[in-house]
């Protein structure tokens, strides 16, 4: 039977070509793994069983073995003793990552809840795992983006495609990005505790930003929250071993500078230098008060462990009255109530004006803490208390005539006291002043009798001036007379000497003419007679002056009164008479 069945087999050789290929892998054990297979062997009997907990083979026990097999044919595996599966190969997409869970291995320590990182390239060599002490659970290494041939049945791997069975969100598995202008705060979740006295693990170099978290934890990283931080960027962050929280970088405004009060760090070294008694301050890096300020811009600071405080480096203006500036130092002040010498209470206004320099401005920090502290405990003494002893030395009234003089004592009194603190006192100005009403009516009313008193010495003095004037105008106008009489004498006595001049002319002149005359009558006297020649002169006269020698009307004398009735008509028809019609 036998020889006819290859007698057979030798006559076909397509059916020789088929059966030889159903029985070599019988005979040789031939195994084939594909391209993006690994194939996992199985022994199905050995000379040992495996050891308790045992669940992978490295001596030849029976059950699943250590090694893998790679792409390719593979000779020795017959059937009766072995199989094998052949399992896809791990595909992590870019931008993920997969974590790893180890099924077996040595137990992880106490102190620890991740399996510890060995070379075992990339969990793709399960013996090399095993055997350079792996631990059994989840790991602390990750697999990033590629393709990897891992034994499943010894690890399995989590991506982002499958966390949701794990229990994981799948963005978990993505790797973690910072954004840009923020800090990534990092926590981290195994190595030994921090330290006593502590809050944060310290900086540790050469783990690539907690990529490497076996190098992380094999130079001394702690566990918890963590001193460095993430900047900006992408990172191969293990979500079991680290977890990060973003938070905006902290930025210092124009006009300040920022004061770094760090918790963490070196231990305290005071370098402030034998001057400065009132505070520590120290080098950055150091637990303290940094003595360098932060300058305008972002700084990436961890504000978990890590406080800024910023100071104004402008001219800040307080005020104690009811109106607050922008920057609100002052929103707690209010007007400064004092009490005067007389017993009265009344209210204040002040402003302040100070100016902090960058290079004091951890001084004044070391000094009170902040700048509010500043404000509330240094600044609102020193300021009340000079404005209240100085009310106390005065009256209310002589407190508001002399505010001038208070405002200056004020500020050189403020500026000697703040320069004790490294603050300049810029300028100190008192606002309004609100004295009690009752007295601002006697001080109104005391003014206004002043200012009556005033118009009526102005009236007064007006009244004098104007007496004055009158007394004066009357005067120039007797002046003005007496110079007239002056002058009138003056030409009177002109005119008279002009007369007697004058008359002493006509004298002369008459004295001449009568001299003529007497001589002219002489002679006519000597050539008429004296008869004569005056009958001649009283003709020459009647000529001259036209002398009536006839009446114009003649009465006659006579019994019946008709001689004074015709005088009377003829006064009337006389030519110019008073008795002529008038036309």
């Amino acid at each position: 039977m036998l020889q006819s069945m290859l007698t057979f087999l030798w006559g076909h050789p397509f059916v020789s070509l088929l059966a030889l290929a159903f029985v070599s892998p019988i005979l040789t054990g031939a195994v084939f793994v594909r391209e993006r297979q690994v194939g996992i062997v199985v022994k199905r009997f050995g000379r040992r069983a495996l050891a308790p907990g045992q669940l992978v083979a490295l001596a030849g026990e029976a059950g699943y073995q250590a090694d893998t097999l790679a792409p390719g044919l593979h000779f020795g595996y017959w059937l009766w003793q072995y199989s094998v599966h052949k399992a896809s190969v791990t595909v992590i997409p870019q931008g993920e990552i997969g974590l790893v869970v180890a099924a077996a291995g040595a137990a992880i320590p106490p102190q620890r809840i991740l399996g510890r990182v060995v070379s075992c390239d990339n969990f793709q060599d399960a013996r090399a795992f095993l055997k350079h002490g792996g631990e059994k659970g989840r790991q602390l290494g990750l697999l990033t983006a590629g393709t990897y041939r891992i034994h499943t049945v010894l690890f399995d791997v989590i991506t982002a495609r499958d966390a949701a069975a794990h229990g994981m969100p799948g963005a978990a598995l993505h790797v973690y990005r910072v954004q840009e202008d923020r800090v990534g705060i990092v926590t981290t979740l195994d190595g030994a505790p921090i330290e006593r006295g502590e809050i944060a693990g310290p900086t540790i170099e050469g783990h690539r930003s907690f990529q490497d978290a076996q190098a992380f934890l094999d130079t001394g990283g702690r566990r918890g929250l963590q001193e460095q931080v993430l900047l900006s960027g992408s990172w191969n962050l293990n979500p079991w071993f680290v977890q990060v929280e973003q938070v905006p970088m902290t930025e210092v405004p124009i006009g300040y500078v920022g004061v770094v009060i760090s918790y963490v760090g070196h231990a305290h070294e005071d370098v402030s230098g034998a001057d400065f008694k009132h505070g520590d301050l120290v080098t950055p890096g150091h637990k303290g008060v940094w003595i360098e300020p932060l300058h305008p811009g972002k700084h990436p600071l961890n504000t978990r462990v890590m406080k800024l405080e910023p100071v104004p480096t402008t001219n800040i203006v307080l005020n104690w009255a009811d109106r607050t500036e922008s920057h609100a130092y002052d929103s707690q002040l209010s007007s400064i109530t004092v009490r005067s010498q007389d017993g009265f209470a009344f209210n204040l206004d002040v402003s302040q004006i100070i100016h902090v320099g960058a290079p004091e401005a951890p001084k004044v920090i070391s000094r009170v803490g902040s700048m509010q502290n500043l404000i509330d405990h240094v600044l609102q003494p020193i300021v009340g208390n000079y404005f209240r002893n100085a009310a106390q030395a005065s009256t209310v009234l002589d407190f508001l005539g002399a505010r001038s003089d208070r405002q200056a004592e004020a500020a050189q009194h403020i500026r000697r006291a703040l320069g004790h603190y490294d603050v300049q006192a810029i300028d100190t100005l008192i606002g309004d002043i609100h004295p009690p009403a009752e007295l601002m009516r006697t001080l109104t009313e005391r003014k206004i009798a002043e200012e009556q008193k005033k118009t009526f010495e102005v009236q007064e003095a007006a009244q004098k001036q104007r007496q004055l004037l009158v007394r004066e105008t009357a005067t120039a106008e007797i002046q003005l007379e007496l110079v007239g009489a002056e002058q009138g004498v003056r030409i009177a006595e002109l005119q008279a000497a002009a007369r007697v001049r004058e008359a002493g002319g006509e004298a002369e002149a008459i004295r001449a003419t009568g001299d003529a005359r007497a001589d002219a009558y002489r002679a006519g006297v000597a050539a008429l007679g004296s008869e004569g020649f005056t009958a001649l002169q009283v003709m020459q006269v009647v000529g001259e002056k036209a002398v009536r020698i006839v009446p114009d009307v003649s009465v006659t004398g006579g019994g019946d009164g008709n001689g004074l009735l015709g005088a009377l008509m003829g006064t009337w028809v006389k030519p110019g008479g008073a008795a002529t019609p008038r036309g």
